[in-house]
């Protein structure tokens, strides 16, 4: 009776330990918006393949990509509330919700797409992560999103007064109303998804993205005209929802940074090729791509929005001024 009595003991204890390991893994969900293929979806993937790997199977994420789970504002909310897990998010449309994130969506901020790592990279990006930190997500590390420029249906955009009465598409930010109000345009916010047929139907004139977005999302083939301005460069995060990462052990917490920042140099990589191949694909359907010769004339019709937004934001003035004198 009594080897009986130690025999089924055992036995429990094991059933007890198996289901205690079992608890305390957990399912993640994670948001993104692109196909699958793309720059991002194939960084998001290997952070979600990484972390399982390294945590054990303690987290496993699972990436829903092409927007399955709603449009970024809604996949906000949700990461913030711990309805997701995890999520790759452009920092336009987060300034209605993290009013520091604002900056990052002013045009002409960076010089380049280099000037742009340098700044998120260092103690400037970090006081963003902070930012994000106080409305529930942890930014962990910053992905790519290129450059964007104008394209539409009508004509090459060579000067300021060339965007007069275009019907233009913009992500769901007063800063980007603000921004085609003052070149003459007709600003028109708008979910993603929702342009190509809008540009196919003639509901908008055009709108203004990245080479690979404008390609990918096949928008190349209704806007036959793309005009380089590179008038706005914003980074995007891989965030975390902070109930989620306040979950994690440090042990944990360091796998995932980790695995986020190895995400962040894949796609920066992988983005790098797709710009260069998503042009030579919209040239070769015959999109006509114009140079924007003289950007300094687009560059002083932003001047009074930029007034305007340090008399709204004045204790974001700094930081303006730390980005561009970063160098």
């Amino acid at each position: 009776m009594h080897i009986r009595t130690s025999l089924r003991a055992a036995l429990a204890g094991a059933a007890l330990f198996a289901f205690a390991g079992t608890a305390a893994a957990v399912d993640w969900r994670g948001w993104n918006i692109h196909p699958e293929g793309y720059p991002n979806t194939v960084a998001m993937e290997q952070f979600a393949e990484e972390v399982a790997e390294k945590t054990e199977g303690r987290i496993n994420p699972t990436v829903y990509n092409g927007g399955v789970l709603g449009a970024q504002p809604d996949a906000i909310e949700q990461t913030r509330n711990g309805a997701l897990d995890f999520a790759n998010f452009n920092m336009g449309p987060m300034g209605p919700i993290v009013p520091a994130t604002n900056v990052l969506s002013l045009p002409f901020l960076f010089d380049s797409v280099e000037h742009m790592h340098k700044v998120m990279d260092g103690e400037i990006g970090q006081r963003f992560s902070d930012a994000l930190s106080e409305y529930g997500l942890v930014a962990l590390s910053w992905f790519d999103s290129g450059s964007r420029s104008f394209y539409n249906t009508k004509k090459p955009i060579k000067t300021p007064q060339d965007v007069e009465g275009l019907k233009i598409r913009v992500m769901n930010n007063d800063l980007y109303v603000q921004m085609v109000d003052a070149l003459g345009g007709n600003a028109t916010p708008m979910a993603y998804g929702e342009v190509f047929q809008s540009l196919k139907t003639g509901v908008i004139d055009g709108a203004e993205n990245n080479y690979p977005s404008f390609e990918s999302s096949n928008h190349y083939e209704a806007a036959k005209y793309y005009s380089i301005t590179d008038h706005l460069i914003i980074p995007e995060c891989l965030c975390i929802a902070k109930a989620s990462w306040d979950e994690l052990t440090p042990q944990d917490q360091e796998i995932v940074r980790q695995a986020a920042v190895r995400a962040a140099e894949t796609q920066r990589q992988l983005w790098a090729e797709r710009s260069k191949a998503s042009r030579e694909k919209v040239e070769a359907a015959g999109v006509i791509v114009n140079e924007v010769e003289d950007k300094a004339m687009f560059q002083a019709a932003m001047q009074p929005l930029y007034e305007t937004f340090v008399q709204e934001n004045p204790d974001l003035e700094p930081l303006i001024m730390a980005i561009r004198e970063t160098k």
